[in-house]
């Protein structure tokens, strides 16, 4: 791989795990395992593996959802429910370590793509694997409050992929825009250096 990870990058991966672990105890404690498949906690174990093995998609992918689970978060648990350490180690941990990461992994124009096959993949496995009552990643059933809006659930599904996609688009771009992927850099670089000898 082009541009490979140092070590001290790669064992930030440990952190996002250590963050998955302990809500993986929270969760056994007071019931709820399916809660672990939310992107959210998810993610932290898309982005310890990532950052381990230093695999830029995964890390790319990763980092974008940290900023639409933050907001989840805060409105969904903090503001609804009160503070728990765990799933705030696993939210506030999560987007540091995921920032952190960007600084060296950059982001290119097409991570979103990656995020959206993860976000996919973690519906399927939620549909699948956690109990329909939790509704993790809303896999199960219309999102409360748009029920009158929506005739059935998979028409609520399609659009709410088709926002989720726009939503990941706009925050690869943002992001793309603060950490530019070094090919682009470089040959942005290139095109002024050459610009200013002719």
């Amino acid at each position: 791989m082009k541009g490979r990870l140092e070590t001290r990058y790669r064992l930030l991966g440990v952190l996002p795990l250590i963050f998955f672990l302990v809500q993986t105890i929270h969760y056994w404690r007071y019931g709820g395992m399916g809660n672990l498949l939310w992107m959210c906690n998810a993610g932290n174990i898309l982005l310890g593996i990532g950052l381990l093995i230093g695999h830029r998609e995964m890390i790319r992918a990763a980092a974008i959802w940290t900023i639409p689970g933050l907001g989840v978060w805060i409105k969904y648990v903090l503001l609804a429910s009160g503070f728990y350490f765990s799933t705030t180690l696993a939210h506030l941990g999560g987007i540091t370590v995921a920032l952190i990461a960007l600084q060296r992994v950059r982001m290119d124009r097409i991570a979103w793509v990656y995020a959206f096959a993860w976000y996919l993949l973690t519906q399927i496995a939620a549909r699948l694997l956690a109990a329909p009552e939790l509704n993790v990643n809303v896999a199960n059933r219309i999102q409360t409050g748009w029920e009158t809006t929506f005739t059935s659930y998979w028409k609520f599904w399609i659009v709410m992929s088709l926002v989720v996609a726009a939503v990941l688009w706009l925050i690869g771009f943002g992001l793309s825009l603060i950490w530019p992927a070094k090919s682009r850099t470089k040959s942005r670089a290139r095109v002024s250096g050459s610009g200013a000898q002719g």
